[in-house]
Protein backbone atom coordinates (compact mmCIF):
# COMPACT_ATOMS: atom_id res chain seq x y z
CA UNK A 1 0.00 0.00 0.00
CA UNK A 2 2.46 2.25 0.61
CA UNK A 3 3.95 1.89 -2.72
CA UNK A 4 0.25 2.67 -4.22
CA UNK A 5 1.26 6.01 -5.27
CA UNK A 6 4.37 4.98 -7.51
CA UNK A 7 2.51 2.30 -8.76
CA UNK A 8 -0.06 4.28 -9.97
CA UNK A 9 1.97 5.92 -11.84
CA UNK A 10 4.19 3.35 -13.56
CA UNK A 11 0.72 1.81 -15.11
CA UNK A 12 0.04 5.34 -16.51
CA UNK A 13 3.55 5.01 -18.50
CA UNK A 14 3.34 3.62 -21.96
CA UNK A 15 4.39 3.53 -25.95
CA UNK A 16 3.51 7.21 -26.82
CA UNK A 17 2.04 9.28 -24.63
CA UNK A 18 1.22 9.42 -21.01
CA UNK A 19 -1.93 10.90 -20.01
CA UNK A 20 -4.03 11.29 -16.98
CA UNK A 21 -5.28 14.63 -15.29
CA UNK A 22 -2.12 16.58 -13.75
CA UNK A 23 -2.86 19.80 -12.59
CA UNK A 24 -2.72 20.06 -8.89
CA UNK A 25 -5.17 19.93 -6.25
CA UNK A 26 -5.50 22.75 -3.21
CA UNK A 27 -7.78 22.36 -0.48
CA UNK A 28 -8.05 26.37 0.06
CA UNK A 29 -9.02 26.92 -3.71
CA UNK A 30 -11.47 29.77 -2.49
CA UNK A 31 -8.30 32.00 -1.45
CA UNK A 32 -6.71 31.52 -4.45
CA UNK A 33 -8.99 31.63 -8.27
CA UNK A 34 -5.95 33.21 -10.02
CA UNK A 35 -4.15 29.91 -9.83
CA UNK A 36 -6.41 28.11 -12.29
CA UNK A 37 -8.22 30.90 -13.77
CA UNK A 38 -6.30 33.80 -15.10
CA UNK A 39 -9.10 36.09 -15.73
CA UNK A 40 -9.40 36.36 -12.13
CA UNK A 41 -6.30 38.59 -11.51
CA UNK A 42 -6.77 42.18 -10.82
CA UNK A 43 -10.01 41.49 -8.71
CA UNK A 44 -10.71 44.28 -6.32
CA UNK A 45 -8.23 47.15 -5.65
CA UNK A 46 -5.68 45.81 -4.02
CA UNK A 47 -2.22 43.86 -5.07
CA UNK A 48 -2.04 40.65 -3.79
CA UNK A 49 0.54 38.37 -3.42
CA UNK A 50 -0.32 34.67 -2.59
CA UNK A 51 1.82 31.78 -1.36
CA UNK A 52 0.09 27.97 -0.84
CA UNK A 53 2.06 24.95 0.24
CA UNK A 54 0.78 21.42 0.31
CA UNK A 55 1.71 17.99 1.59
CA UNK A 56 -0.30 15.30 0.21
CA UNK A 57 -1.22 11.81 1.85
CA UNK A 58 1.50 12.41 5.10
CA UNK A 59 3.12 8.63 5.69
CA UNK A 60 3.11 7.49 2.00
CA UNK A 61 6.56 7.73 1.09
CA UNK A 62 6.47 9.81 -2.82
CA UNK A 63 2.79 11.01 -2.11
CA UNK A 64 3.69 14.61 -3.30
CA UNK A 65 4.71 18.44 -2.06
CA UNK A 66 3.28 21.52 -3.78
CA UNK A 67 3.70 25.16 -3.74
CA UNK A 68 1.66 27.53 -5.84
CA UNK A 69 2.78 31.27 -5.49
CA UNK A 70 0.90 34.24 -7.33
CA UNK A 71 1.58 38.22 -7.21
CA UNK A 72 -1.59 39.76 -9.28
CA UNK A 73 -3.03 43.67 -9.27
CA UNK A 74 -5.29 45.97 -10.84
CA UNK A 75 -4.14 48.27 -13.01
CA UNK A 76 -6.71 51.11 -15.64
CA UNK A 77 -5.24 51.67 -19.22
CA UNK A 78 -6.39 55.26 -20.32
CA UNK A 79 -10.59 54.10 -19.28
CA UNK A 80 -10.42 50.43 -19.07
CA UNK A 81 -10.15 48.77 -16.18
CA UNK A 82 -7.44 45.23 -16.45
CA UNK A 83 -5.91 42.68 -14.13
CA UNK A 84 -1.98 41.67 -14.78
CA UNK A 85 -0.48 38.90 -12.67
CA UNK A 86 2.37 35.98 -12.66
CA UNK A 87 2.03 32.63 -11.00
CA UNK A 88 4.45 29.72 -10.27
CA UNK A 89 4.19 26.44 -9.81
CA UNK A 90 6.41 23.53 -8.26
CA UNK A 91 4.77 20.13 -7.93
CA UNK A 92 6.59 16.73 -6.72
CA UNK A 93 4.43 13.43 -6.83
CA UNK A 94 5.73 10.29 -7.34
CA UNK A 95 8.73 10.28 -9.76
CA UNK A 96 7.06 13.25 -11.52
CA UNK A 97 8.23 16.70 -11.09
CA UNK A 98 5.90 19.21 -12.26
CA UNK A 99 7.11 23.12 -12.86
CA UNK A 100 5.29 26.16 -14.51
CA UNK A 101 5.45 30.30 -14.96
CA UNK A 102 2.82 31.96 -16.80
CA UNK A 103 2.30 35.86 -17.42
CA UNK A 104 -1.83 36.63 -16.76
CA UNK A 105 -3.84 39.24 -17.99
CA UNK A 106 -7.54 39.98 -18.01
CA UNK A 107 -9.70 42.62 -19.59
CA UNK A 108 -12.49 43.71 -16.97
CA UNK A 109 -15.69 45.22 -18.41
CA UNK A 110 -18.46 46.57 -15.84
CA UNK A 111 -21.54 44.25 -16.71
CA UNK A 112 -24.66 44.94 -14.40
CA UNK A 113 -24.04 44.92 -10.88
CA UNK A 114 -20.60 43.51 -11.21
CA UNK A 115 -17.61 43.26 -13.28
CA UNK A 116 -16.94 40.75 -16.01
CA UNK A 117 -13.01 39.58 -16.57
CA UNK A 118 -11.87 37.91 -19.72
CA UNK A 119 -8.42 36.86 -18.97
CA UNK A 120 -5.34 34.56 -20.45
CA UNK A 121 -2.22 33.34 -19.57
CA UNK A 122 0.94 32.75 -20.97
CA UNK A 123 4.17 30.46 -20.29
CA UNK A 124 5.70 26.83 -20.24
CA UNK A 125 5.08 24.02 -18.25
CA UNK A 126 8.45 22.13 -17.37
CA UNK A 127 7.82 18.29 -16.33
CA UNK A 128 10.77 16.06 -15.42
CA UNK A 129 10.88 11.81 -14.30
CA UNK A 130 13.72 11.08 -11.81
CA UNK A 131 15.43 8.00 -12.82
CA UNK A 132 15.64 6.38 -8.63
CA UNK A 133 12.48 4.74 -9.81
CA UNK A 134 14.69 1.75 -10.12
CA UNK A 135 15.89 2.06 -7.13
CA UNK A 136 12.34 1.47 -5.60
CA UNK A 137 11.34 -2.59 -5.39
CA UNK A 138 7.43 -2.61 -6.18
CA UNK A 139 7.47 -6.45 -5.36
CA UNK A 140 6.45 -9.06 -8.37
CA UNK A 141 3.63 -6.98 -10.00
CA UNK A 142 6.61 -5.77 -12.29
CA UNK A 143 9.58 -5.84 -14.17
CA UNK A 144 11.00 -2.12 -13.50
CA UNK A 145 14.28 -2.98 -15.08
CA UNK A 146 13.09 -5.28 -17.99
CA UNK A 147 10.52 -1.93 -19.05
CA UNK A 148 12.23 -0.43 -21.90
CA UNK A 149 9.22 2.13 -21.41
CA UNK A 150 10.87 3.50 -18.05
CA UNK A 151 13.78 5.93 -18.80
CA UNK A 152 16.81 4.53 -17.48
CA UNK A 153 18.08 7.99 -16.59
CA UNK A 154 16.42 11.68 -14.98
CA UNK A 155 14.61 13.42 -17.93
CA UNK A 156 13.46 16.76 -18.30
CA UNK A 157 11.32 17.93 -21.30
CA UNK A 158 9.92 21.88 -21.38
CA UNK A 159 6.68 23.59 -23.66
CA UNK A 160 4.81 26.31 -24.01
CA UNK A 161 1.30 26.47 -22.53
CA UNK A 162 -1.58 28.47 -22.26
CA UNK A 163 -4.78 29.04 -20.42
CA UNK A 164 -8.05 31.04 -20.80
CA UNK A 165 -10.49 32.02 -18.25
CA UNK A 166 -13.88 33.94 -17.72
CA UNK A 167 -14.40 35.59 -14.34
CA UNK A 168 -17.36 37.46 -13.44
CA UNK A 169 -17.80 39.28 -9.78
CA UNK A 170 -20.17 41.14 -7.52
CA UNK A 171 -20.19 42.60 -3.80
CA UNK A 172 -21.76 39.63 -3.15
CA UNK A 173 -21.01 36.76 -5.14
CA UNK A 174 -18.80 35.22 -8.13
CA UNK A 175 -19.14 32.42 -10.34
CA UNK A 176 -15.73 31.82 -12.72
CA UNK A 177 -15.23 29.25 -15.61
CA UNK A 178 -11.78 28.77 -16.88
CA UNK A 179 -9.35 25.76 -19.34
CA UNK A 180 -6.18 25.25 -18.76
CA UNK A 181 -3.87 23.88 -21.27
CA UNK A 182 -5.43 25.05 -24.34
CA UNK A 183 -2.78 23.98 -26.61
CA UNK A 184 -2.33 20.32 -24.93
CA UNK A 185 1.01 21.03 -24.67
CA UNK A 186 3.69 18.09 -25.27
CA UNK A 187 6.81 17.43 -23.22
CA UNK A 188 9.13 15.52 -25.29
CA UNK A 189 11.23 12.84 -23.11
CA UNK A 190 13.23 10.89 -25.89
CA UNK A 191 12.79 8.88 -29.08
CA UNK A 192 9.83 7.03 -27.66
CA UNK A 193 8.20 8.80 -25.07
CA UNK A 194 6.54 11.84 -24.93
CA UNK A 195 4.15 13.36 -21.80
CA UNK A 196 1.43 15.00 -23.16
CA UNK A 197 -0.66 17.42 -21.31
CA UNK A 198 -4.39 17.32 -22.02
CA UNK A 199 -6.84 20.23 -21.40
CA UNK A 200 -8.26 20.43 -18.04
CA UNK A 201 -12.04 22.41 -17.41
CA UNK A 202 -12.45 24.64 -14.06
CA UNK A 203 -16.15 26.27 -12.76
CA UNK A 204 -16.23 27.75 -9.52
CA UNK A 205 -18.45 29.81 -7.50
CA UNK A 206 -19.02 31.32 -3.99
CA UNK A 207 -21.21 33.77 -2.39
CA UNK A 208 -21.24 35.81 0.92
CA UNK A 209 -24.52 35.61 3.35
CA UNK A 210 -25.17 37.87 5.97
CA UNK A 211 -26.45 36.61 9.09
CA UNK A 212 -28.63 38.47 11.39
CA UNK A 213 -25.42 39.74 13.45
CA UNK A 214 -23.97 41.36 10.26
CA UNK A 215 -20.25 40.48 11.74
CA UNK A 216 -20.95 36.76 11.19
CA UNK A 217 -20.82 36.01 7.12
CA UNK A 218 -21.60 32.31 6.03
CA UNK A 219 -19.00 31.98 2.60
CA UNK A 220 -20.28 28.97 0.39
CA UNK A 221 -18.30 27.69 -2.32
CA UNK A 222 -17.75 24.76 -4.76
CA UNK A 223 -14.95 23.80 -7.30
CA UNK A 224 -15.81 21.38 -10.10
CA UNK A 225 -12.16 20.25 -12.22
CA UNK A 226 -12.32 17.75 -14.80
CA UNK A 227 -10.55 16.49 -17.55
CA UNK A 228 -13.35 14.89 -19.34
CA UNK A 229 -11.79 11.54 -18.51
CA UNK A 230 -12.50 12.09 -14.47
CA UNK A 231 -13.99 14.72 -12.02
CA UNK A 232 -13.67 16.11 -8.83
CA UNK A 233 -15.93 17.96 -6.88
CA UNK A 234 -15.16 20.12 -3.63
CA UNK A 235 -18.08 21.87 -1.99
CA UNK A 236 -17.01 24.25 1.11
CA UNK A 237 -18.51 26.46 3.10
CA UNK A 238 -16.90 28.72 5.87
CA UNK A 239 -18.64 30.98 8.29
CA UNK A 240 -16.30 34.86 8.82
CA UNK A 241 -16.46 36.49 12.21
CA UNK A 242 -16.31 39.97 11.61
CA UNK A 243 -14.05 40.21 8.53
CA UNK A 244 -10.68 38.78 10.53
CA UNK A 245 -11.50 35.11 11.68
CA UNK A 246 -13.14 32.14 9.68
CA UNK A 247 -13.11 28.09 10.27
CA UNK A 248 -15.43 25.89 8.03
CA UNK A 249 -15.36 22.38 6.75
CA UNK A 250 -14.91 21.02 3.13
CA UNK A 251 -15.98 17.92 0.88
CA UNK A 252 -14.16 16.62 -1.98
CA UNK A 253 -16.69 13.99 -3.48
CA UNK A 254 -14.95 9.94 -2.69
CA UNK A 255 -11.72 11.81 -1.29
CA UNK A 256 -11.47 13.74 2.03
CA UNK A 257 -13.21 15.37 4.50
CA UNK A 258 -11.65 19.59 4.80
CA UNK A 259 -11.07 21.21 7.98
CA UNK A 260 -10.45 25.50 7.29
CA UNK A 261 -9.30 27.58 9.66
CA UNK A 262 -7.87 30.94 9.37
CA UNK A 263 -7.39 34.57 10.56
CA UNK A 264 -7.26 38.44 8.37
CA UNK A 265 -4.05 39.71 10.66
CA UNK A 266 -3.74 43.59 10.79
CA UNK A 267 -1.64 45.19 7.88
CA UNK A 268 -3.22 43.13 4.92
CA UNK A 269 -1.67 39.76 6.09
CA UNK A 270 -3.62 36.57 6.35
CA UNK A 271 -3.18 32.94 7.23
CA UNK A 272 -4.96 29.94 6.45
CA UNK A 273 -4.55 26.45 7.25
CA UNK A 274 -6.69 23.48 6.08
CA UNK A 275 -6.67 20.07 6.72
CA UNK A 276 -7.78 17.08 4.62
CA UNK A 277 -8.95 13.63 6.60
CA UNK A 278 -9.37 10.75 4.02
CA UNK A 279 -12.61 9.24 3.23
CA UNK A 280 -10.94 6.33 0.96
CA UNK A 281 -8.90 3.72 1.65
CA UNK A 282 -5.82 5.49 1.63
CA UNK A 283 -6.87 6.73 5.48
CA UNK A 284 -5.53 2.90 6.11
CA UNK A 285 -1.98 4.33 5.74
CA UNK A 286 -2.07 7.70 5.33
CA UNK A 287 -3.19 10.52 8.14
CA UNK A 288 -3.94 12.69 5.53
CA UNK A 289 -3.10 16.19 4.00
CA UNK A 290 -1.68 19.22 5.22
CA UNK A 291 -1.96 22.73 3.48
CA UNK A 292 -0.95 26.45 4.43
CA UNK A 293 -2.31 29.68 2.66
CA UNK A 294 -0.25 32.78 3.35
CA UNK A 295 -1.55 35.90 1.55
CA UNK A 296 -0.67 40.13 1.68
CA UNK A 297 -2.95 42.69 0.05
CA UNK A 298 -1.55 46.09 -0.12
CA UNK A 299 -2.69 49.17 -2.01
CA UNK A 300 0.23 51.02 -3.57
CA UNK A 301 -0.80 55.00 -4.42
CA UNK A 302 1.29 56.55 -6.93
CA UNK A 303 2.58 59.93 -6.79
CA UNK A 304 1.87 59.89 -2.95
CA UNK A 305 4.99 59.22 -0.19
CA UNK A 306 2.95 56.87 1.96
CA UNK A 307 1.08 53.59 0.71
CA UNK A 308 -2.13 52.65 2.53
CA UNK A 309 -2.71 49.57 3.73
CA UNK A 310 -5.69 47.59 4.95
CA UNK A 311 -7.33 44.04 5.33
CA UNK A 312 -8.20 42.36 2.42
CA UNK A 313 -12.04 41.16 1.57
CA UNK A 314 -12.52 37.61 0.48
CA UNK A 315 -15.56 36.32 -1.37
Amino acid sequence: MKKVVLSIFLLLISTGYVYSQFDVQLSQYMFHNSSFNPAAVGEGDMIQITGQHRIQWLGIPNAGQTTVFSINSPIKIAKSFNGVGFTFLNDKVGQFINQSAHLQYAYKKKLGTGMLSIGADVGFVSIGFNDSVRKIPIGEYHNIEGDTEIPKSSVTGMSFDMNVGLFYSTKNYYTGLSYLHLNNPTVNWGDKLDFKEYGTLYLTGGCDLILVNPKYVLKPSTLIKTDFSSMQLDISTRLEYDNKYWGGISYRIQDAIVFLAGINISGGLSIGYSYDLPTSQIITVSSGSHEIMLMYSFEYLFGKRNSKYKSIRIL
